[in-house]
């Protein structure tokens, strides 16, 4: 038998090592930016186009390369970062493995431009597929241009499941927020099809994170300073006030490396305990400067992933900083009395001499029974003036009875249907609400429990899809139009989903860059904060968003129906949940949610009788 194992040719090596380092657009948007910030450029221009699937372009002001590095720049482990084993445990630079350019260059159209500030000319290098097609000398400007197109074109089915255009930018506007935000004395530029998303120049931290998540956040940030022989902390945290219920700006990074660590998460989380509900998320964007020797980034082909050696103690310290800066900025609740209306108690000057207390004067014959007077309030006419104030003190309460007795002849009577659109048979007298989260109710075959967040998601879903069927949709106009800022990833994505939006009853219009105005709602909601019922319905979008426009309008409602639904928690008054009912169990499919999860269940009565062991 011959030999089988054969070794594979660099091409389809590279393929295999781009399957791990380029997974999406993003990671090429990644790896070239972080090579531009690698060699000490202070402008970075980002140009995209159709999401990164057609074009990629990164330009950088910085060392620049000579011919024969530029060659060597698309060899598979090539890199100038490193050079022995022991620089692992020293790395200061961004890349380091060698990889990003070789796979980048497997499997999309490549071509480099990059000039050293002492040649007289640069260099040119056109790579398609791992093929050098072309390489010349060319006239540039000092640094780098590397432009890749047609991303995927040799690998069909990693581009088949490429997501949505939306998806796809979002992701690389992450990562540029993730290398704009640590480094805020370098200049970006991002252009997606040739529309300005980001102008970010040279600025402070602060600024930064005001530019990227807009002007609202500066006021909600809290610094945080702490230096510890272990490791250095610094960066802002969010006031419990501004707090979101989604996630999106928790930001760690670790000497300007941007990483992910639930571990460190939940030491920020704890140090806001009593000052948070449960279900919300504060903001904040912490930096770590440590020891390259105290930690490992070679974990992961994205470096995202980073081990230290001392994670207890950098949690201890991480929770210790975050709490002593809420405590210094008075953000931790206190005894904070209210001094509106008080009397000003005047300050005694030296010169007024002795104080003069106020005269109490008291008239001792006074009799109140004695005399009668006329009261101040105006009686009934059915009351006997003639009487004394001993005998008329039955009248000062009249009033009141009438008052009470018209509030209980005009009060409504609670309503109970007779019957509902349900095979069990729900008795309406007995159904009560637990821990403001399910709806229970005896029915003939057990004990029905109601899911009250799905049972309302439900019925506004159903509602929706009628109104995108009909022509005629109801929409409330706000008295005070009210005021949207958004990241540049959130504002491309309401544009795309603006008309699913006013075929909803949304009356949103755009009001500068990434800013819009809300001027009126859907008239099936109670809405009493839309800026907030937008920003829900865009994170709900974004984490499950769909790629078929025909299913794009029933994604908007689902998202809405999730978004305007009651949260958990919320006491329902008995009228309110009777109301819920008869709504749920007039929706077409009645037990389960937009999302397919279930409504309702039946707990049935020999179940219960086994717990009690009958």
């Amino acid at each position: 038998m011959s030999d089988i194992i054969q070794l594979l040719p660099d091409s389809v090596a590279n393929q295999i090592a781009a399957g791990e380092v380029i997974q999406r657009p993003a990671s090429v948007v990644k790896e070239l930016v972080e090579n531009a910030l690698d060699s000490g450029a202070d402008e970075v221009t980002i140009h995209i186009k159709d999401a990164g699937k057609t074009l990629i372009q990164i330009t950088d002001n910085g060392c620049g390369m000579s011919p024969t590095d530029a060659r060597m720049a698309f060899e598979r482990h090539a890199t100038s970062k490193i050079n022995s084993a022991n620089d692992l445990f020293c790395i200061r630079t961004m890349g380091f493995r060698g990889e990003a350019l070789a796979s980048i260059a497997a499997i999309a159209d490549v071509e480099l431009r990059t000039k050293r500030m002492e040649d007289e000319v640069g260099t040119l290098i056109h790579i398609i597929g791992s093929e050098v097609k072309t390489q010349e000398p060319v006239a540039c400007s000092n640094g780098t241009t590397i432009t890749v197109k047609n991303l995927f074109y040799n690998v069909p089915a990693r581009r088949k499941f490429l997501k949505a255009n939306t998806t796809e930018l979002k992701h690389i506007i992450s990562e540029i927020q993730r290398m704009a935000l640590p480094n805020p004395d370098i200049r970006f530029s991002f252009f997606h099809n040739n529309s300005s998303l980001y102008e970010l120049g040279k600025s402070n931290l602060r600024r930064r994170i005001a530019d990227i998540f807009g002007k609202s956040i500066n006021q909600s940030l809290v610094p945080v300073e702490e230096e510890t022989s272990l490791v250095n902390i610094s960066g802002y945290v969010g006031q419990p006030k501004y707090a979101r219920k989604t996630m999106g700006e928790q930001f760690f990074f670790v000497n300007k490396r941007y990483m992910r660590h639930p571990w460190f998460h939940k030491a920020v989380m704890q140090a806001y305990e009593k000052l948070l509900p449960a279900d919300s998320f504060p903001s904040y964007f912490l930096f770590l400067e440590i020891d390259p020797a105290a930690i490992d980034i070679n974990v992961h082909p994205t470096k995202t992933e980073i081990k230290f050696e001392d994670d207890r103690a950098i949690w201890q310290v991480i929770f210790a900083a975050v709490r002593e800066s809420l405590g210094k900025h008075n953000v931790v609740p206190s005894i904070d009395f209210d001094q509106s209306g008080n009397i000003d108690i005047p300050v005694r000057s030296k010169e007024t001499g002795e104080i003069q207390y106020p005269e109490i004067r008291v008239n001792r014959d006074y009799n109140p029974f004695e005399t009668e007077k006329t009261p101040s309030f105006k009686l009934p006419k059915s009351a006997k003036t003639e009487k004394s104030n001993l005998t008329r003190w039955e009248d000062l309460y009249q009033g009141a009875q009438l008052i009470l007795r018209s509030e209980d002849e005009t009060s409504p009577a609670p309503g109970f249907l007779e019957s509902v659109k349900s095979s069990e048979g729900i008795s309406r007298k007995k159904i009560l609400q637990l821990k403001q989260k399910y709806i229970l109710s005896p029915v003939k075959s057990g004990l029905m429990v109601i899911d009250q967040k799905r049972a309302h998601e439900r019925i506004l879903f159903e509602k929706f899809m009628e109104v995108l069927k009909s022509d005629s949709v109801a929409s409330q106009q706000q008295l005070f139009p009210q005021t949207l800022e958004l990241d540049a990833g959130d504002a491309e994505l309401l544009k795309n989903i603006l008309d699913d939006l006013l075929s909803l009853g949304f009356d949103i219009r755009e009001f500068g860059k990434n800013t819009f105005i809300i001027n009126g709602t859907p008239g099936v909601l109670d809405v009493s904060s839309p800026e907030i019922i937008i920003e829900k319905l865009l994170e709900e979008y974004k984490n499950s968003p769909v790629n078929a426009k025909a299913k794009a309008k029933v994604q908007v409602a689902i998202s809405l129906a999730k978004a305007s639904a009651l949260d958990y928690g919320t006491e329902l008054k008995q009228e309110e949940i009777d109301h819920l009912i008869d709504n749920l169990f007039a929706c077409a499919t009645p037990n389960y949610s937009p999302e397919g999860k279930k409504v309702l269940t039946i707990i049935p009565l020999e179940d219960i009788e086994k717990s009690f062991n009958k």
